[in-house]
């Protein structure tokens, strides 16, 4: 006989499976290589001189969802990926709340941009479609003073 105990652990075993974060294994094929933390986004950045790109997110934020599987790796923004240093922190991570409250993250998508050595070129918050974001990245990378894609 099926007991309402039973109910109960299935529902909760049904919700801990829908709130796992997001991880970086779930990026669409074709999206830039997304560091894991901010620190390693601003080594990587100092090393190769890049400007950094740092996403705030969360694995329940629909737009962030939406720009991940359509914006990041679109034919759009493909071009831009090899010149920036990019970083997708998740917000409900704890190990992120330093960095977050650094960066006044009020609400996700939450877009950061910052020159080689960790200084601010700008933000943004909320989502764009591919073209609009592509945009944004080039004017950003003329900021940063590198090139735009060809």
């Amino acid at each position: 006989m099926i007991t309402r105990r039973f109910f109960v652990a299935a529902a909760i075993a049904l919700a801990a499976t829908f709130a796992l974060p997001s991880v970086a294994s779930d990026f669409p094929k074709g999206s830039p290589k997304f560091e894991k933390s901010y620190r390693s986004a601003l080594a990587e950045a100092k090393k190769s001189g890049k400007p950094v790109i740092v996403v705030f997110s969360a694995s329940w934020c629909g737009p962030c969802q939406q720009m991940k599987k359509n914006t990041y790796p679109s034919a759009e923004v493909t071009p831009m990926h090899d010149k920036f240093v990019w970083a997708y922190l998740d917000t409900d991570e704890e190990a992120n709340a330093e960095v977050a409250k650094q960066f006044k993250v009020a609400g996700i998508p939450h877009i950061e941009f910052l020159d080689k050595e960790g200084k601010s070129l700008g933000n943004q918050v909320g989502s764009a479609p591919a073209p609009a974001f592509a945009k944004t990245l080039e004017g950003i990378l003329k900021k940063a003073g590198g090139k735009a894609a060809e």
